[in-house]
Formats: structure tokens, C-alpha cells, sequence
């Protein structure tokens, strides 16, 4: 393989490594920006006698 087609290829190479990164990081800053909404989510909704019972009228 000659220079510039080595050259060519270790740049090709790096840019797929830098968007793989990027592609990585931003499933991490979703992924932790739905597991804070969850979190508050789940906080928002402790009432511990909700759901105990059902009222059936016929």
C-alpha cells in the first residue's frame, strides 16, 4: 500500500473512532437524562395506599 493511501485510510479510520464516540456519548446523555425524568417520575408517585383496591358496582 503506498503513503497516501495509508494516510487516507488511518484518517477514515479516526473519523469513524470520533463519530462511534459521539454516537456513544450522546446514547449515555439520553440514557441519563431518562433515568433522571424516572427517578422524579417514580418519587412524584410513592402513595403507598393507591391501587389496594378495586371498587366494583354492579
Amino acid at each position: 500500500m503506498d503513503i497516501p493511501a495509508l494516510s487516507i485510510a488511518m484518517s477514515m479510520d479516526k473519523v469513524n473512532t470520533e463519530w462511534g464516540l459521539a454516537m456513544m456519548k450522546n446514547t449515555l446523555d439520553n440514557a441519563e437524562t431518562v433515568s433522571a425524568d424516572l427517578t422524579k417520575m417514580m418519587e412524584a408517585s410513592v402513595t403507598p395506599n393507591l391501587g389496594q383496591s378495586i371498587d366494583v358496582r354492579l
